[in-house]
């Protein structure tokens, strides 16, 4: 049974007209989450492209190739560092903002708290119907589905409970993630060596059967569902990000100076100096019996790092509020794109997977690291100009207006 002293900050319900839910106007929306959004998917991009390189022969590092040229080592070295198992906590950091500002908003219009619930679980059902859907006909590496399961799952077990409560489980979350990083790279050192675990993301990517490729797709999905899941990663991003928008930090930055100014230098530093130690291990510089061990620690950093990247963006709003005279162009479509981050992340999917995979123009057969990265950068590039293409004209992404329409629909049936 739960205790008074569990009970989160509900917000409280004000008046509204009809009480309907409805959707946030742009003009409300912080524009620290959407620019942090607008960037993260540059860097899903760039996480993205090592996998369409399915001729290559892979490294100690996720899916990065084990040799290049020096253009390919760059590109490597940039990738592990900045952008590897960093983007999906951001993500999710972001994730579990969003979805508290999205309640307690459609709350403080005059929704009943039961009513927000069913908007929050409907959604999230929607978002794992978003990423089958992806898996089957374009992308097994989807984050959707991932997202959409924690929604499921984090919501009902943490959505009302104390700050006091949330940081319990955060400080558990990150112990159980340390003392498995750090076990799984020693226990590596010392054991006999294991036989090379067969690649399974490859041989979809090589398929040139496109309905043989969707029967791998979908099959390789599910397991992904559920190790976004069992790894912790995610779920510790979640929390950080419900406590953060609880206290509005990426709304009012001004008011949380010092503890985003540690978030983002403390996490980034840490995240950054274990990716160094990675590339290393990648070029064959660390000298343990085992390199590819150190992977797991490269791993649970990215939980500092998703955060430190999320508060740096905070800083970035924050130093926009003070001065005063609003974003430049750059920074107008980063907020364009992030507003319709949803329809950038599938239009991604759009661009590269037809062009790469073997199904495809199969490109991804001829392509190495640099190449791969320059692809990334242009396909994000082509996102962010179409989407400031729809600011300007007032016209919200395609993805967005379908998964809003789907979550809002049981709602209209009710009032």
């Amino acid at each position: 049974m739960t205790t008074s002293i569990d009970k989160g900050p509900e917000p409280r319900p004000v008046s509204a007209p009809d009480g309907a839910a409805t959707p946030t106007p742009v003009s409300e929306r912080a524009i620290a989450p959407d620019l942090a959004r607008g960037m993260m998917l540059l860097l899903i991009a760039l996480a993205h492209t090592p996998w369409f390189l399915f001729t290559s022969e892979i490294g100690v590092t996720l899916m990065h190739p084990a040799d290049g040229s020096l253009a390919d080592r760059i590109a490597q070295a940039f990738t592990i560092v900045v952008v590897d198992t960093r983007t999906h906590t951001m993500f999710g950091f972001l994730f579990a903002y969003g979805i508290w500002q999205l309640f307690s908003r459609q709350v403080a219009k005059g929704l009943s708290v039961k009513d927000a619930r069913r908007l929050l679980r409907t959604r999230h059902w929607c978002l794992l119907a978003f990423g089958l859907v992806h898996a089957a006909l374009l992308w097994q590496g989807d984050i959707l589905g991932t997202y959409g399961l924690i929604g499921l799952i984090m919501v009902p077990l943490f959505f009302n409970r104390s700050d006091r409560t949330l940081k319990i489980w955060i400080c558990i979350f990150l112990g159980v993630g340390l003392v498995f990083a750090v076990g799984s790279f020693l226990a590596l050192q010392v054991l006999p060596a294991m036989p090379a675990v067969p690649n399974s993301q490859q041989p979809i990517l090589a398929e040139t059967d496109y309905v043989a490729a969707l029967t791998m797709r979908v099959a390789a999905w599910f397991p992904g569902l559920l190790s976004g899941v069992a790894s912790l990663a995610l779920p510790t991003a979640f929390l950080f990000g419900l406590l953060a928008a609880r206290h509005r930090v990426l709304e009012e930055p001004g008011k949380h100076l010092p503890l985003l100014r540690t978030a983002a230098f403390g996490g980034i530093a840490i995240a950054w100096s274990a990716g160094v130690v990675q590339v290393f291990a990648h070029f064959g510089m660390l000298e343990v019996p085992n390199p590819a061990g150190f992977g797991s620690v490269h791993f649970f950093t990215g939980i500092f790092g998703g955060v430190g990247y999320a508060a740096a963006f905070g800083l970035i709003a924050h130093r926009v509020q003070t001065r005063g005279s609003g974003l430049r162009l750059p920074g107008r479509a980063l907020l364009a794109l992030g507003r319709r981050s949803l329809s950038g992340y599938l239009a991604q999917s759009l661009l590269f997977v037809p062009l790469l995979a073997a199904w495809g123009l199969g490109l991804g057969a001829h392509l190495s690291s640099w190449s791969a990265m320059a692809v990334a950068i242009g396909a994000w590039m082509l996102t962010l100009a179409v989407a400031y293409l729809l600011d300007r004209r007032n016209i919200r992404g395609p993805a967005e207006v379908v998964l809003r329409k789907l979550s809002y629909r049981t709602l209209r049936k009710r009032t």
